[in-house]
């Protein structure tokens, strides 16, 4: 593999080539929200999720990291590239060093679970070390269409697959580490059956609106309605993960509330921020307005773009790697009680293949 050179100048890395050809033969096991329920509520077996994941997290962290092969040289070359492929390969590493273990012996169960705390800690930061990198290479380098396919194509599965990797992490570590979040006692791991949608809003609002407020010093309001067509006159509630709606919302929200207040920065008053909450037989919609002037149509296309932002960038002036917290930029305020991991991610669907772009 291409990266492969980066780490074998550390002994402890000297297998990572073999170690991912070998597991990256496999599938990812697709896995529904009602698999996690029913088997996170019906007496979960820690040895069965022991065995399974034993297997399953080295496929899914060796298939991406065969997917990184296909990154532009010079992005997988940059620093913050460097030290993600690092990361990935230290967890390889520690993970595969269960496959032989006794699933009976407690001990072995007890050190995997803390071995995938560790796992999920170490990436923690993984994504805004990926943004860093692409931003590293597109200031070195600039970017031009086929490289900004490929690299919005392999940016769109490595989220995904993050995201479903954590999960899976999140589910076991919380289920079997023996505690019960006594803020959450009815929740499965980090699934909550009775989701409050209209809750998770308002608290994503909130958050928003007091970082909006340390930003600009004013803040917009919000109107919010609901529409429950499959029970009227009852709140919304669904089966997900609290943190992971959290997120999407509070994103949404500073967005929102940027737009409003750089749009109307001279206006005594600003407009709200108005969310409609529907519920139908099938799907749950979340509608968010505001008058922040809106995007021009030749833009839209850009719009999911990782290489594009109408956000300024951050300042470093300490040459950390943290961004300020700050309205328009990645923000690592807690998240309340709905915070079971460090951060939430993003996540959309691949949409083209990718081309091999490497020498």
């Amino acid at each position: 593999m291409k990266f492969a050179h980066y780490l074998l100048k550390s002994s402890r890395m000297v297998g990572i080539p073999t170690q991912v050809e070998r597991f990256a033969k496999f599938s990812p096991s697709p896995l529904s929200m009602k698999q996690f329920i029913d088997f996170g509520s019906t007496d979960a077996c820690e040895k069965t999720s022991f065995v399974f994941l034993r297997q399953e997290l080295p496929v899914r962290l060796a298939n991406i990291m065969k997917e990184i092969d296909f990154l532009p040289d010079k992005l997988l070359g940059t620093p913050s590239l460097r030290l993600l492929t690092s990361w990935y390969s230290q967890s390889l590493l520690e993970l595969v060093e269960f496959l032989e273990k006794d699933p009976g012996d407690k001990q072995v169960l007890s050190n995997f679970t803390g071995a995938l705390v560790t796992v999920r800690n170490r990436h923690n930061n993984v994504v805004p070390t990926m943004a860093q990198g692409v931003v590293e290479y597109k200031e070195a380098f600039g970017v031009d269409p086929v490289t900004n396919q490929n690299v919005q194509y392999f940016l769109d599965r490595f989220y995904m697959s993050r995201i479903s990797t954590r999960m899976l992490m999140n589910q076991h570590t919380l289920i079997f580490d023996g505690s019960v979040n006594p803020a959450h006692p009815k929740h499965i791991g980090s699934i909550d059956p009775s989701c409050d949608v209209v809750e998770v809003v308002k608290d994503a609002y909130e958050t928003a609106k007091m970082l909006c407020e340390q930003y600009y010093l004013t803040s917009p309001d919000m109107q919010i309605s609901q529409v429950n067509s499959k029970n009227p006159d009852q709140p919304l509630h669904i089966v997900y993960v609290p943190s992971h709606l959290y997120h999407m919302l509070f994103e949404l929200f500073k967005n929102a509330m940027r737009a409003t207040v750089e749009t109307h920065e001279s206006s005594l008053t600003l407009p709200p921020v108005k969310v409609r909450v529907s519920l139908g037989p099938e799907d749950l919609t979340i509608k968010m307005s505001d008058r922040g002037g809106g995007v021009p149509l030749r833009k839209i296309d850009r719009l999911f773009s990782y290489m594009y932002s109408t956000a300024p960038s951050p300042v470093h002036s300490d040459n950390s790697r943290n961004a300020p917290l700050r309205l328009p930029v990645f923000n690592k305020s807690a998240l309340r009680h709905y915070q079971t991991t460090i951060e939430a991610d993003d996540w959309c669907m691949p949409s083209k293949e990718p081309k091999k772009m490497g020498k």
